[in-house]
């Protein structure tokens, strides 16, 4: 189990957006695809499942003799998914796994998307062999109270086939995951700034840069100029670019981030491994 009583904190087990891109390039800020682990006093939260959840799965499985694991899932494109068949703790009886997303229509369910998945030709082994494991099904704007005093928002994104965004509360403080969504340029996408108003940390897309976003309308991704402008409508504290492009290396990274801290001091762009306190 968690131990950090007091703390609200977040780390990140995968910051890549679309694929994977393991290699040279990419060591300092990570060539996993999305997977966050934020740690709420004695509750784990984990938001999606991409090819970072599989080293926090092997993690949770040395650390943790077994417990409640809460998966939150924005949507289900493959970078969002794709470490969910590898995830450990679904196939041992010591932990409580639940599957949790609130983007899908009337006609699709977390099971049914996730039994797909595992299903031949395109996986070995079936989703039933997981232990333990529940699915929940949620409409985008629903909150919830867990244990512990943790809170949960949600709100709906603008991405294709759908997605949802989080916001976690603890003692006080919150942490937001906004990702995936592609804003409109001159227009304040009210939800997300309601969401995220007054947040210690706001994680969010900034996929392309404002030179390339143009030639991308429709592929629902964000910039992080957009992101810092959302920031200071919001009063947010703690700005954290995420779901890097997978042609984007690390020197280019390191640029456009010194140049949104020239902008905003304090922003930090997502780097696999790292974990920031609220």
């Amino acid at each position: 189990m968690p131990d950090q009583a007091g703390d609200l904190s977040i780390r990140f087990w995968g910051t890549r957006g679309s694929i994977a891109a393991p290699g040279p390039d990419t060591v300092e800020f990570g060539g996993n695809t999305t997977c966050l682990e934020i740690i709420a006093g004695k509750r784990r939260v984990i938001v999606d499942g991409g090819t970072g959840l599989r080293a926090l799965g092997q993690h949770i499985a040395k650390t943790s003799e077994g417990e409640q694991v809460d998966i939150y899932l924005t949507h289900f494109h493959w970078d969002h998914i794709a470490g969910i068949p590898f995830f450990g703790p679904a196939y041992m009886d010591r932990f409580d796994v639940n599957f949790y997303a609130g983007h899908l229509d009337e006609k699709r369910a977390v099971c049914k998307v996730l039994t797909d998945q595992m299903m031949a030709p395109l996986f070995p082994v079936p989703l039933k062999v997981f232990k333990g494991c529940a699915y929940h099904d949620f409409k985008a704007g629903e909150r919830f109270d867990l244990d512990g005093g943790v809170g949960i928002r949600t709100c709906r994104l603008n991405h294709p086939n759908g997605a949802c965004g989080y916001r976690i509360d603890y003692g006080g403080r919150s942490i937001c995951v906004i990702t995936d969504t592609e804003h409109v340029p001159g227009r304040t996408d009210e939800a997300i700034a309601e969401l995220v108003e007054g947040a210690d940390i706001m994680v969010y897309d900034a996929m392309f840069t404002d030179q390339e976003y143009p030639r991308f309308t429709g592929w629902g991704h964000s910039t992080w100029s957009e992101a810092l402008r959302i920031a200071d409508l919001a009063g947010v504290r703690t700005v954290v670019p995420f779901h890097h492009d997978p042609n984007h290396s690390d020197g280019f990274l390191r640029q456009e981030e010194a140049a949104a801290q020239a902008q905003r001091p304090g922003t930090v762009f997502a780097r696999e491994g790292t974990v920031l306190t609220a």
